[in-house]
């Protein structure tokens, strides 16, 4: 049997990302979200999640890009002085392979913004990352310990296939490309990661789909996955999002492409195709 959880990321984000999630959630294929507790959006995308209790919501936990929910005296080793997490996955890296971020601060962190969705209403169905920092080992040994405190059992597995990873080539361009490579050379912390989720009773989809494809998830790409998807649970990662000035102004790559990619996720014709291979849509919440 074939499943799939479609998970927009980064809900909380903008309002226009909100609204897109929820159009995707009421007129698409969407089934799940991830909230950024440090979205700029948070409290909005809050209400809207209680207006559709049928949408799955998880938490995306977020150490690179945004300010810190925690207090930034409390985690100095993760963040600057005003409460900046570092800037981009490379420096986040680069600061955790120099051995420069102490474990017990990411733990904190991750505390904190979990604790702020749960405060706010919403019982996480799932955990991801923002920019899949929980592929790397020393951020998934911190993100399962945190998920056992909570009584969270479900976690985005965050490893695309190779294949899938090398059969785009060079197109999409350099930001395309540098997504690809470093996913390709996340891979290497998977065998770590699966021995994590078995010790600690963590259920993953047992494929994800959507990263080669980020910023180029349009009706062909959507319906190239439907059409490749084999049995078992797989996860589709998109960025549906209306734009407006907010996101234009906002530090992402990703801006009229998340509109591109809310139109596909509407699109009839992958439903049908969904329909046609006897897909069954479900969220974190349906992960047995």
């Amino acid at each position: 049997m074939k499943r799939l959880i479609v998970n927009a990321d980064d809900f909380g984000y903008t309002r226009g990302v909100n609204s897109g999630v929820i159009r995707g959630f009421r007129d698409g294929i969407i089934t799940s979200a991830t909230i950024m507790a440090n979205g700029a959006s948070f409290e909005d995308a809050v209400e809207r999640a209680q207006e559709n209790p049928r949408l799955g919501v998880g938490c995306h936990l977020v150490l690179v890009g945004e300010r810190c929910v925690e207090a930034a005296s409390a985690i100095p080793s993760l963040v600057d002085s005003e409460g900046r997490l570092p800037s981009s996955l490379a420096v986040l890296t680069g600061k955790l392979m120099a051995g420069a971020v102490r474990g017990e601060d990411i733990v904190r962190e991750l505390r904190a913004q979990i604790g702020k969705v749960i405060s706010a209403g919403i019982e996480p169905t799932h955990l991801d990352s923002h920019k899949h920092t929980h592929s790397h080992p020393r951020v998934m040994e911190q993100v399962v310990r945190v998920a056992e405190e909570f009584g969270i059992r479900r976690v985005r597995r965050p490893f695309e296939n190779a294949d899938v990873l090398l059969r785009s080539g060079f197109g999409g361009g350099w930001n395309s490309l540098k997504r690809r490579l470093t996913a390709l050379a996340a891979r290497t912390a998977a065998p770590q990661f699966d021995k994590l989720a078995r010790e600690h009773g963590v259920r993953t989809p047992e494929r994800l789909w959507g990263v080669a494809a980020t910023g180029r998830l349009n009706r062909e790409a959507i319906l190239s996955v439907i059409g490749s998807m084999p049995e078992g649970v797989n996860e589709l990662m998109c960025h549906p999002g209306e734009y407006d000035d907010a996101l234009e102004h906002a530090k992402t790559s990703l801006k009229r492409e998340r509109e591109r990619e809310l139109e596909a996720l509407m699109d009839p014709a992958v439903r049908t195709a969904i329909g046609e291979q006897r897909i069954e849509l479900i969220d974190y919440r349906g992960l047995h």
